[in-house]
């Protein structure tokens, strides 16, 4: 027999999806300490750890020391225009070539990033390579390569070099805590998600309580199942033989 609904919205009982999830309880803890260690196996042995370095530079507008407010503006708009500089293809190809390397701009470029810290002339060159040592080269290279550029194309000042990079001591990506973290979530929401789609979608009735609940109609009678009639039946035989026991 199938459950009906009124108006036809189904009614989902909390206390019964919780009861659901507290039997599969075993199965869920599984699948979370299932999901973490895939997680941090998958992290340690199949991605590339990766590892960033960061130049310092500074944008000046001219030789003299920046005093006014005029000369502190002028050069915090220098720094978007150096900011494309720095990444681009003749700068790139440049380093490239210092250093030997056996890659295009375009693979350099995707692992460049510039950050200009808020209301000052400084710009951060982080590159991130497989190998450290590399990542700092290319740093201090792209650093200086890109001075010189940009003093020769703009006829301004280069930008003040006043923080070479260091070779990384701990990789910037992946993260293992926050990979494991992320399976185990997985492994907790998906078996959590199925049993409880499994029972809302249930519709069938295993009690008086359910009859009167989906059904509208009061119960009249029950008949027990057959499995506990028949042990229901050996357990009061096994009490009178133990009477009898006692009598004799």
């Amino acid at each position: 027999m199938e459950k009906t609904y009124d108006n036809d919205e189904m009614e989902i009982d909390l206390v019964e999806i919780l009861y659901a999830l507290k039997k599969r309880v075993l199965i869920i803890v599984a699948a979370l300490l299932a999901g973490a260690l895939i997680a941090g196996a998958y992290t340690k042995l199949l991605i590339t750890p990766l590892y960033s370095a960061t130049s310092t530079v500074l944008v000046i507008s001219k030789e003299t020391t920046l005093t006014s407010i005029a000369d502190l503006q002028f050069g915090s708009q220098l720094t978007k225009d150096y900011s494309m500089l720095i990444t681009s293809r003749s700068v790139l190809e440049e380093v490239i070539d210092n250093l030997g390397l056996d890659m295009g701009y375009g693979a350099l470029k995707g692992n460049v990033s510039i950050n200009n810290p808020d209301e000052t002339r400084i710009l951060q060159i982080t590159v991130t390579n497989p190998d450290p040592e590399l990542a700092k080269e290319l740093a201090d290279e792209l650093a200086a390569v890109s001075s010189e550029y940009i003093g020769d194309k703009m006829e301004v000042v280069p930008p003040k070099i006043i923080e070479k990079a260091e070779v990384p001591t701990s990789q910037a990506s992946p993260s293992l805590s926050r990979n494991v973290m992320l399976g185990a979530l997985a492994g907790l929401v998906l078996p959590a998600g199925v049993v409880t789609l499994m029972t809302i979608m249930d519709d069938s009735l295993r009690s008086e309580d359910d009859i009167e609940r989906y059904l509208k109609i009061p119960t009249l009678a029950s008949i027990p199942d057959r499995k506990d009639y028949i042990s229901g039946k050996s357990e009061k035989k096994s009490k009178r033989k133990r009477k009898r026991r006692k009598h004799k």
